[in-house]
């Protein structure tokens, strides 16, 4: 029993790495197909979705054959409750490049004005924080995580001066509203990968040290206090 145990976990593992490097690829090529105007990358990876939900789908059978037959406890219990949700966080930034795909085909060019705007620094720094967060996980490496949660903000601010500097755009210029309506939402869906990538460096803390640090993350990261809720709820 403990050795087909054992043999599930590996499962696991070796599924969500798969999953973890297509939806890379995926959010790669979302990025490319902008960068090298070219929209039929971006029908590729349109297409390619329906793979990212199929491993979604295998992981989550996975788990739950694990957790009926062999009752996990302690970190197997923590690694197989973050790998669902881990799947979840991927199979979203696999939403996120799709939707990103579909608006850049709408546009069905890139727009000079790019150059004006945030938006190949945010797609550099939103690669780097989904590349960083599954590195974090393979490597249950809490240092790497950290750094991941930290650069979220920094796509954030981004996001925000992004945003005016498109609205600018728009009000200088009628014939820039669609496109910079589009980059917009692009914009949008880029902060977006980054708080996905930020679910999965919590997981990591989740998994290796125990804290669920969700909406509390500064108390663990910058400071050595333990998590004292109970005393919390008697003031």
């Amino acid at each position: 029993m403990e050795r087909q145990f054992e043999i599930h976990i590996e499962k696991l593992k070796t599924r969500i790495i798969k999953m973890c490097s297509l939806v890379d690829e995926q959010v790669d090529y979302a990025f490319k197909a902008i960068a090298d105007d070219n929209p039929e990358l971006s029908k590729s990876v349109i297409v390619n979705d329906k793979k990212v939900n199929k491993q979604d789908r295998k992981i989550e059978k996975i788990c739950q054959k694990i957790i009926a037959l062999n009752q996990p406890v302690a970190m197997d219990l923590r690694l197989i409750m973050s790998a669902l949700t881990i799947s979840n966080n991927l199979e979203r930034v696999g939403d996120l490049a799709k939707n990103i795909s579909y608006s850049f085909i709408d546009m069905q060019s890139k727009p000079n004005f790019i150059k004006e705007t945030k938006h190949f620094e945010m797609t550099s720094v939103a690669k780097e924080m989904l590349r960083d967060a599954i590195d974090a996980y393979n490597g249950n490496d809490i240092a790497l995580a950290k750094k991941v949660i930290e650069t979220d903000d920094i796509l954030d601010e981004l996001y925000k001066t992004n945003r005016l500097i498109l609205i600018d755009l728009m009000q200088k210029d009628k014939a820039n509203i669609k496109n910079a309506v589009l980059l917009l939402e692009i914009s949008r869906q880029l902060e977006r990968i980054g708080d996905q990538s930020t679910n999965i460096a919590e997981d990591v803390y989740f998994i290796v040290q125990a804290q669920v640090i969700k909406h509390k993350y500064e108390k663990y990261i910058y400071t050595d206090l333990e998590d004292d809720e109970d005393e919390e709820d008697e003031k």
